[in-house]
């Protein structure tokens, strides 16, 4: 039987959706929850740190600090296609972190993103199968997105 876990990260990331029919075309930004949920076999080695985990808690928290955490955290996403957003970015100079990307940071693409990020660094420990399954992006308390393989 497979056994699924989650762990989150947070980070205060802005953005737009340039072509939004609504207030979500302006710059703006948001309280994102980035959460990893993994799958795979509970570990039965005896004596060995992750006895009974699928991974351990803080190895998914290490993952998820390094490759979303310090990249996004107050930082502006923006879509290399978004000339207007971008050139007003770049006035900022270097006393601002922008993460250019190939596509419109909406919810549901980040999402997707953020799984490539993590996938490569979810590994198996002593023979368990790990994987990750699905990511998930909370932009605002009452909205999230999800990606699944």
């Amino acid at each position: 039987m497979t056994t699924s876990i989650r762990r989150w990260v947070e980070t205060d990331t802005g953005h737009r959706v340039p072509n939004h029919k609504s207030k979500c075309r302006h710059l703006h930004g948001h309280r994102y929850r980035w959460e990893a949920e993994v799958e795979g076999d509970v570990v039965t080695e005896e004596g060995v740190s992750e006895e009974g985990m699928l991974i351990d808690f803080s190895d998914i928290s290490r993952i998820l600090t390094e490759h979303i955490h310090d990249v996004l955290d107050h930082a502006f996403v923006v879509s290399e296609d978004d000339a207007d957003a971008r050139a007003a970015l770049a006035h900022m100079g270097d006393a601002h972190r922008t993460v250019i990307v190939s596509f419109i940071p909406t919810a549901e693409n980040l999402a997707k993103w953020a799984f490539e990020q993590v996938e490569p660094h979810i590994q198996t420990v002593y023979g368990n199968q790990l994987r990750l399954a699905a990511f998930h992006v909370r932009e605002t308390p009452k909205s999230w997105a999800c990606w699944r393989p």
